[in-house]
């Protein structure tokens, strides 16, 4: 027994090793389970490291004062357009690519990757030269007070204007992750990561030669750190070891392509910009019960995203294999790996929503020692968190839908579940009922139910396994 327990660890830990270092694997074959689990992992700590930018910046800005903090704030909810089109985009790159590795045509693959940079470099320069012109009218337009705007405008300019940074390193990291090369995006992003910390302070205090910037200064370390990420992972798209390769003869405008990937990717947009614009309509609801509600759930949201971060790499390892399989012509291989991948992550949403249930008051404590704030934002993760094992189910469903390139079907469902169920339950159950706020969460846990189960119905018709990409 002895002997089987430590031959399970060292196979656990020999599969961890290999997922980080981006062993070489075939994900149309061979154990379903290992295949998920070597994809996983460096997709849920590639998204860690996503959410460490926006971390690191808050917390030395956070020493220059409120009108600096509010400048992020504002300019953050202004970049959001930007991360739905390049979150969007980079949907249907993914299922792109993984279709052609699965089909065992790098080639065709390389060019899909290209054509989706292209596509972004186009988008990311429109958006850009919007925000170079506009950033002050933009800030002022989401509400910002003359002392935001004199602080923040040169932040928001930058960040803006450079968003091909942003843009572009989420499409790479897209294409890595479809040809299943999991490892190399995250291994860009801590090198970005690791640029944007250091460079923060030294840009931001002028510490040394570097010249004091200000709050301006967090947005070059954020834009210096993605731009050299994104060097290095175009580097290793021509040169470095992996499924993906790209060489001269694939860097040629494929208009056919193009528009291939924009129409699925823009659907693929409007379901980013259905599920993310519904949580700023919940707070609008719960506004109605003061700065207090407010606080509690935007400390709730926060905690709650960042615990889903494990169950986003599961989506898009099943989303990966997914679209692999199909390429490989093996439906039923696709099929078992999006149950393998739910179960996996029923079971961590489900023990997350457990450690929530216990240790809620301590988390929200974390963020604030106001009573009230915190008997909203630790009853709210509480309600919330009894319908993670569905929200789990559903989430994994809904990115296998994308991996085979039907970014429809989950559009409509998000619609559907998020705006006809989710917001007019969230209005009855918040106004018209004795829950008030209260109401607002439990609506959220009625969203998980629906997407799960709609999500289930549709997966199992099949139609995504004949999707052509």
């Amino acid at each position: 027994m002895q002997g089987r327990s430590e031959s399970s660890s060292t196979s656990l830990w020999r599969d961890i090793r290999d997922a980080i270092r981006g062993a070489e694997h075939d994900y149309t074959q061979g154990a379903i389970g290992r295949a998920i689990f070597l994809l996983a992992v460096p997709m849920v700590l590639e998204m860690s490291m996503e959410s460490i930018f926006a971390v690191v910046d808050a917390y030395f800005v956070g020493r220059l004062g409120p009108a600096a903090v509010a400048s992020i704030g504002l300019t953050e909810s202004l970049m959001v357009v930007i991360y739905t089109v390049a979150m969007g985009l980079s949907i249907g790159v993914t299922a792109t690519v993984a279709r052609r590795i699965g089909e065992k045509d790098p080639d065709s693959a390389a060019r899909a990757a290209v054509q989706g940079l292209l596509l972004g470099l186009l988008l990311s320069a429109v958006l850009g030269l919007v925000g170079a012109v506009f950033a002050g009218e933009l800030l002022t337009l989401m509400g910002a007070d003359a002392e935001v705007l004199a602080t923040g405008t040169g932040f928001a300019r930058v960040s803006l204007a450079c968003n091909s940074a942003v843009f572009l390193l989420f499409l790479i990291n897209a294409a890595f992750r479809g040809a299943g090369d999991a490892a190399v995006a995250m291994r860009v992003l801590v090198l970005g990561n690791a640029i944007n910390i250091v460079l923060d302070p030294l840009l931001i205090f002028g510490v040394g030669p570097f010249p004091e910037l200000g709050i301006e200064g967090a947005a070059w370390a954020t834009v210096i750190g993605r731009a050299i990420g994104f060097v290095w992972a175009l580097w290793h798209l021509h040169a470095g070891a992996g499924n993906l390769h790209v060489h001269r003869q694939h860097v040629r405008v494929e208009p056919a392509t193009m528009l291939q990937i924009a129409t699925m990717s823009g659907w693929g947009t409007v379901q980013v910009a259905l599920s993310s614009m519904s949580w700023i309509a919940l707070v609008r609801l719960i506004s109605t019960f003061g700065a207090n509600a407010v606080a509690g759930y935007t400390i709730a949201i926060r905690i709650l995203l960042f615990a889903l971060m494990p169950a986003y790499g599961v989506g898009a390892a099943a989303a990966t294999m997914v679209g692999q399989a199909l390429g490989a012509k093996d439906p039923d291989r696709a099929e078992k790996a999006v149950w393998v991948a739910a179960r996996i992550n029923m079971v961590v949403l489900g023990l997350t929503g457990v450690l929530f249930w216990f240790t809620a008051s301590t988390l929200v404590g974390w963020f604030s020692e106001v009573a009230a704030v915190r008997d909203v934002g630790m009853t709210g993760l509480r309600i919330m968190s009894l319908g993670f094992p569905l929200y789990a189910l559903g989430m994994v469903l809904e990115q296998s839908f994308n991996g085979a390139g039907d970014t429809r079907t989950p559009s409509w469902i998000n619609f559907v579940v998020f705006w006809l169920l989710q917001l007019p339950l969230a209005w009855y159950m918040s106004q018209h009922t004795a829950l008030a706020w209260r109401g607002v969460f439990a609506a959220v846990v009625g969203a998980y139910t629906a997407l799960a189960v709609i999500s289930a119905v549709f997966f199992r018709r099949g139609a995504w396994k004949t999707r052509a990409v």
